[in-house]
């Protein structure tokens, strides 16, 4: 039993002489901090650096709160983010974190009473803070501990409509100087107001109007004591507290609610026992209108004022913007419905999986993006937009802009003679194939087109250059990395691919007689909830990558896919447009099938593309047969469902096959044209041995 008591008495023992020890050392180090404070007014240095700190502090937040909108703020509370279409409609709202507003005054007694009893008892008489929160605050971050409660009512304002939910002493000082300028700046009416519709209440419910639907079927004015008493019991946490997943826990924090009402003088002691005995009526008239109706427009909207205007998400869902976009709802909505016909596709995979599709409508004057659908299936906010995220390999859609552009542009004419020689090209031997396996010796360019054979296509390219091919295809908009430049670029062999909307602002080039637009575009303008302009892209700009000559040629030998050749099948009934087809094939093991299917389509109002085929391709997961019975419907569909909402401008430009029929003879309009190019050709054969052997060595090295 003396053991313990023993032990405390050395161990006190050698503290005692411890201190014994460095007592002398002790007293000297003081007098010399004296000394030194004395000398250098070290502890007045340390008291101004702290007000020097303090300053900088106040003076950043003051100034940070003064230039943001705090005036605004209620008027972006009581709005929702619209969308425009082209022509000035309300297309849709973003909704996040709104409900329906209503004024204080429309809003039961009974909720303001225990709001404030549970939240802010002070509310009426503070200036927007409570020192006790912010002591709270601090004290709890130096030990490392949650640093929340406490909060006014102002400042959990500040913090749900201005700011992050994560606990931080720096956030609390902004949420304190934020609570001070509300307080400036708006009556408690208002404060209250814009708390109680800006709070959430669980079940993706916003505001105390819709929360009173939610959960009890009537209007905030008209919920009784115990009903108001179970709203303010959810602020704490709704998903705790919310009387359809837990109704005990409602009840229990409800009667607290009531007892600190009491204790407010709120209410009586028998007003607060008859609640008590209340029991809870659920009932749900909650409605809110769904006004996100065009999904992926919508998506890439909200995408591109982040991506491109630098705005924040939760600043484009929650303040109240007025986004202007060149949407055209009639394109749009027939576009939608197209890709909800499932008899248009192909089947699904065997295990289920759904071929995937995309489509992209875009005014080639403007670059302007008209419609847009990103997928099949369930739709998912801000998931993947295939119109404007995939890269897949556009196999032959890529031909006009690798190839015969280019070509038109070297000298060559629609109808110059190409070679469909089964043939090795480049010191690789690279061996392209037609698909149908058939050939011809020698074709016109534009049948050679239309019909989308390889060899010929392969064969100009090696005869123009694989770098004016790889110029020419950057000119429209599409980087070509350095392992892609060789010969196989003519069929589309771009490892990195493209997306519908890069094909799409590709085409406008021949759609707008060689202009292209600088950049395809969702939005024209936005404008705040106070009417300052944010964003003004209504100046559309484009500049010439064709002469007008070249790009009507092209457009007479593109009609020709649609009239006479691979595109037959996906003409839309009753209209002319022109375009190219592209597919892309899987290896042999697999059957016969493709892995991408694409249609390139356009008329003098508007280009379309669309393209279809599995996410991940796979033995299990490919586009069998062609595009005949792939794209082909989904395409046809697209247009006829759109067209008819254009201004159905007619092409000034004839199909080739009908200037061959009209010249009488077949070449006949571009001989002579077609006999320069070969003289040129011929020179450069003639250049001598030597010139010839680097050539044929410079054109090896672009091999597949």
């Amino acid at each position: 039993m003396n053991e313990n008591p023993t032990f405390l008495t050395k161990v006190g023992q050698i503290i005692k002489r411890i201190f014994h020890f460095i007592a002398p050392y002790w007293a000297k180090l003081w007098r010399w901090l004296k000394a030194i404070n004395h000398r250098f007014q070290i502890v007045r240095f340390v008291i101004l650096i702290g007000l020097l700190l303090v300053l900088i502090t106040t003076s950043y937040y003051t100034i940070k709160v003064k230039t943001a909108n705090i005036g605004g703020m209620k008027q972006s509370l009581q709005t929702t983010t619209a969308i425009y279409d082209a022509n000035g409609q309300k297309a849709g709202s973003l909704y996040s974190q709104k409900g329906n507003y209503v004024e204080l005054d429309q809003i039961s007694d009974n909720i303001e009473n225990a709001v404030i009893s549970t939240e802010d008892r002070s509310f009426y008489q503070n200036c927007g803070f409570s020192i006790k929160g912010i002591g709270r605050a601090f004290v709890g971050k130096l030990l490392n501990r949650y640093a929340g409660g406490g909060s006014t009512i102002t400042q959990q304002l500040a913090k749900n409509a201005l700011l992050t939910q994560v606990q931080t002493l720096s956030r609390k000082v902004e949420e304190l100087f934020y609570a001070i300028e509300i307080t400036n700046k708006y009556s408690k009416s208002d404060i209250l107001a814009m708390y109680l519709n800006n709070s959430y209440f669980g079940y993706g419910v916003w505001g105390v109007q819709d929360a009173s639907r939610r959960y009890f079927g009537k209007d905030a004015s008209d919920v009784t004591l115990s009903e108001a008493a179970t709203l303010a019991a959810m602020l704490r946490s709704p998903s705790f507290y919310n009387p359809i997943d837990h109704m005990d826990n409602a009840i229990s924090r409800r009667n607290l609610v009531l007892s600190l009402m009491k204790d407010n003088h709120k209410i009586t002691e028998g007003q607060m026992k008859q609640a008590r005995a209340t029991s809870l009526a659920l009932k749900d008239t909650y409605y809110q209108e769904d006004g996100y109706k065009f999904p992926y427009y919508f998506d890439a909207v909200i995408s591109e004022a982040i991506d491109r205007y630098g705005l924040k998400e939760e600043d484009v869902m929650n303040r109240g913007l007025k986004i202007y976009t060149s949407l055209d709802q009639n394109y749009q909505q027939q576009m939608q419905t197209t890709f909800k016909n499932d008899t248009l596709f192909p089947k699904n995979a065997a295990d289920g999986t759904i071929v995937q599709g995309a489509s992209v409508a875009v005014d080639p004057k403007t670059g302007a993006v008209q419609a847009v659908v990103g997928g099949r299936g369930e739709h998912v906010f801000r998931g993947y937009n295939r119109a404007t995220q995939i890269k897949r390999q556009p196999g032959s859609s890529i031909k006009p802009l690798a190839v015969y552009a280019p070509a038109l542009q070297a000298g060559y004419h629609y109808d110059s003679l190409l070679s469909d020689k089964l043939q090795d090209f480049g010191s690789n031997k690279y061996r392209p194939e037609n698909v149908d396996n058939v050939y011809r010796n020698e074709v016109p360019m534009y049948d050679a087109l239309a019909q989308s054979m390889n060899v010929p296509a392969v064969w100009l390219l090696d005869k123009i250059g694989v770098s004016r091919g790889v110029k020419s295809v950057e000119n429209f908009g599409v980087t070509v990395h350095k392992n892609d430049q060789n010969l196989a670029l003519a069929l589309g062999g771009l490892s990195t691919g493209v997306s519908p909307m890069q094909m799409a602002k590709a085409y406008t080039t021949f759609a707008n007689d060689g202009n292209i637009a600088n950049q395809t575009s969702f939005i024209t303008k936005i404008v705040d909830a106070s009417g300052k302009v944010l964003v003004n892209n209504t100046a559309n700009k484009n500049h010439r990558i064709l002469s007008e000559k070249v790009s009507q040629e092209m457009t007479s030998m593109l009609l020709g896919v649609f009239s006479a050749g691979s595109g037959m099948s996906a003409k839309p009934y009753g209209y002319t447009v022109a375009g190219k087809t592209g597919s892309t094939e899987v290896p042999d093991s697999y059957g016969y099938g493709t892995k991408d299917q694409w249609i390139v389509g356009y008329t003098p109002d508007i280009v379309v593309a669309t393209w279809i085929g599995f996410d991940k391709t796979n033995q299990n997961h490919f586009l069998v047969g062609t595009s005949a019975n792939g794209v082909a419907p989904v395409f046809k569909a697209v247009m006829e469902n759109i067209l008819p909402y254009t201004a159905r401008t007619d092409f000034s430009e004839t199909s080739a096959q009908q200037m061959v029929q009209q010249n009488g003879q077949e070449g006949h309009s571009g001989r002579w044209f077609g006999h320069v190019s070969e003289n040129i050709q011929n020179g450069f054969e003639e250049a001598g041995k030597t010139l010839g052997e680097w050539y044929n060595d410079a054109k090896g090295l672009f091999g597949q």
